[in-house]
């Protein structure tokens, strides 16, 4: 009887410690999300010291990197996430946003293009049409960004940045119509976005010379 309670009394005292370890240990996610990333990258890289197939500490740091411009490092970790996981869709994501921050264009739409197929409803889902849509604007192939970004402000309503480029797409596409509605949409959610202001006076003064 009383090894029963100096075992069950073990039990207790390593399942509290247990909790109180889980409780406390460090957080990645929650730091990004916080904007903290710094610390999120310091927490990602013990994590995958301890095990280096982390995959989800491999994600976190790279979306961290991204956030602090470093680029490079961050395309580091998402090759090693890639060979964990070749089909994750966290990482071929995060290999399009890193290609079109550094301006490799045709990568950037090949991954992208790849997120699409394996998450046609997935969480960055807003976000990879609206890159898309950026490289074709860089393109000069406008037709091909007003889908795309058409997509992105589907996904995203709200965001007034991409109403905004969204207009411009069609600006230089040559449906003034179209690229009117969609800075008004802009001006709408911030009638302040000077953006938007500008592109809308432009557009106007363009169809009235026609």
């Amino acid at each position: 009887m009383k090894a029963f309670f100096f075992s069950g009394g073990l039990f207790l005292m390593l399942l509290f410690t247990a909790k109180t370890f889980a409780q406390t240990r460090p957080d990645a996610l929650l730091e990004y999300r916080n904007r903290n990333y710094e610390s999120a990258v310091s927490i990602c890289k013990n994590e995958i010291a301890e095990y280096r197939n982390n995959l989800d500490a491999h994600v976190v740091i790279c979306w961290s990197l991204i956030s602090l411009g470093r680029y490079e490092e961050a395309l580091n970790y998402a090759r090693l996430g890639w060979d964990i996981s070749r089909y994750d869709q966290r990482i071929v994501e995060i290999l399009g946003e890193i290609s079109y921050y550094q301006g490799r264009n045709a990568d950037g739409l090949q991954y992208f293009q790849e997120y699409i197929n394996l998450a046609p409803e997935g969480g960055r889902i807003d976000m990879v049409y609206y890159f898309i849509g950026e490289i074709y604007i860089r393109l000069g192939r406008f037709r091909h960004a007003d889908i795309a970004l058409s997509t992105a402000v589907h996904y995203m309503p709200g965001n007034a940045a991409w109403w905004t480029r969204l207009a411009y797409a069609r600006e230089n596409a040559g449906e003034l119509q179209e690229a009117v509605y969609a800075y008004e949409q802009a001006l709408a959610l911030n009638a302040q976005y000077s953006d938007a202001r500008r592109g809308l006076d432009r557009t106007r003064a363009a169809m009235a010379i026609r």
